[in-house]
């Protein structure tokens, strides 16, 4: 018997938790029951947001995930923890469940699924064996103008002149906001394992025709680039050693700032498409700009999320506090500005979570689930070693499934010649 609401828990209550309990205000059947952190004042503080804005009326922190799958309000749970958490996150959950301390219908989670293949593996693997419905949250694929876009070109373009052969996403902003990010060991790499897991997936999804597995374009080769461009310099690199009380060290450490990959794909008359993806923490802009290009024989397509429709001015005489009230990574408070007025539905995490939600309710596994983030995984475990050894990665590779960036292990500095 399918339920009429859905009570869900929080794993984690940090910025990406905030940005999805904001979503759930055009969810519905939903309530927010809870929300466990390590930090129990950010639980705290996201559970009274769900309060303040009405979607968990009588949300709450809880100490364990333990205790919320104890529950029985609870049905599901949004795990938006640490990349560094991700294995004994889904341990406790599977250990829960089978030693009868409750039950779930499902569990979603945020990118990137592992920090690598085996950790993305295992995640699988834990949620298959309790038999939790599974939901990847790749907010992208989701984003109003992403699906739309893609409604219309196909429908219009590839139905009366050919499919689309290239597709070209890009992330960048001016850098993470937590310390933890910026470790290659506890974050699984750099801007590459961070960003471009958005983009690829964007990428590939725009060029899978409507109605047909993802399967159903076979990559076949990657080849990429990694650099520290901006982060290594002295200057900055003393930034992030301040704050993260010396703990980051990009000058012995670093991470990449910087990513390009190209992804040669196959449809199933073995026709060859293109993806290129660049992603960037040193980019120099308003804030936060997510973009995408697709084009066909006689048509293409254009997102930018930096050319919203609602645009403002303010002189150099306004004086005003930083924040991030007019874009996500808001990098000036004067100027010509773009506003991205509701960032929850421009990209994507409103019709995301009413996908996995409904899907859920419906008993059903959402269409974006574990195996494409496996996928998405694989895909940059074979960016990062292409450009590790400088050359084209040919796919399927026997080695993936086993491989550790160099950056993950700390051991990559782009400065110091090997």
């Amino acid at each position: 018997m399918s339920k009429q609401r859905l009570g869900i828990g929080f794993i984690g209550g940090g910025f990406i938790t905030r940005f999805h309990i904001q979503s759930l205000i055009a969810v519905r059947e939903v309530d927010v029951i809870g929300v466990m952190s390590r930090t129990k004042k950010s639980a705290e503080e996201s559970a009274i947001l769900a309060r303040t804005i009405g979607v968990g009326h009588d949300a709450k922190a809880y100490d364990t995930i333990t205790d919320m799958i104890a529950d029985p309000a609870i049905d599901a749970l949004w795990v938006c923890s640490p990349n560094f958490a991700r294995i004994e996150t889904f341990d406790e959950i599977a250990n829960a469940i089978s030693s009868g301390t409750g039950a779930l219908i499902g569990v979603t989670c945020e990118k990137p699924l592992g920090r690598n293949v085996a950790e993305a593996q295992k995640v699988l693997k834990l949620t298959q064996s309790v038999g939790l419905l599974d939901g990847y949250l790749e907010n992208q694929v989701f984003s109003p103008s992403v699906t739309r876009g893609k409604e219309i070109v196909w429908a219009r373009g590839a139905a009366t002149t050919g499919r689309p052969y290239l597709a070209r996403a890009a992330e960048e902003h001016s850098g993470p906001h937590m310390p933890w990010f910026w470790e290659g060991s506890l974050q699984g790499g750099g801007v590459l394992n961070d960003m471009m897991c958005h983009s690829v997936e964007e990428a590939r999804f725009m060029l899978t025709e409507p109605g047909k597995p993802r399967e159903s374009i076979r990559p076949i080769s990657i080849s990429a680039h990694t650099d520290c461009l901006k982060w290594q310099r002295p200057e900055y690199a003393k930034i992030l050693s301040d704050n993260s009380g010396g703990k980051t060290d990009y000058l012995k450490r670093p991470s990449e700032d910087f990513a390009r990959a190209l992804i040669e794909y196959h449809d199933e008359k073995d026709n060859k498409l293109i993806v290129e993806t660049t992603t960037s923490w040193c980019f120099v802009g308003e804030g936060l700009r997510l973009s995408l290009e697709l084009f066909g024989p006689e048509y293409s397509m254009f997102i930018n999320t930096l050319d919203p429709d609602l645009k403002v001015f303010f002189s150099r005489k306004t004086a005003g506090s930083e924040g991030e009230d007019l874009v996500e990574k808001q990098n000036a408070e004067s100027g010509g500005m773009p506003v991205v007025s509701n960032e929850t539905e421009v990209y994507g995490y409103t019709a995301e979570n009413r996908h996995m939600v409904e899907s859920f309710l419906a008993g059903k596994r959402p269409e974006e689930n574990f195996d494409d983030g496996l996928d998405v995984t694989r895909l940059l475990m074979a960016a990062y070693m292409s450009a590790e050894q400088g050359k084209k990665i040919q796919l399927p590779n026997p080695n993936i499934d086993t491989f550790i960036p160099a950056v993950a292990k700390g051991e990559w500095n782009p400065k110091v010649k090997l």
